[in-house]
């Protein structure tokens, strides 16, 4: 096998992985999305268990301040 042949089948061997390595950056993309999203539903949550006691109790106050807490953050 002479220098050419190996620098070729090099070549070729990097250009067969850039669409896997393409991949790779794209679900590393999609899983911190998902990451951001799976928070943001666990702090929905939060709240809505914040508001589900105070309801329950008739605490108007508490209602409006976990309320305020939560529209703050948006």
């Amino acid at each position: 096998m002479t220098t050419t042949d190996l620098a070729r089948r090099v070549r070729d061997r990097i250009r067969e992985r850039e669409p896997l390595r393409e991949r790779v950056r794209q679900l590393e993309t999609e899983v911190q999305e998902n990451r951001q999203l799976n928070r943001r539903i666990a702090e929905l949550t939060d709240v809505v268990t914040e508001l589900l006691i105070p309801l329950e109790a008739r605490d108007q106050d508490r209602v409006d301040e976990v309320l305020a807490r939560f529209r703050a953050g948006l």
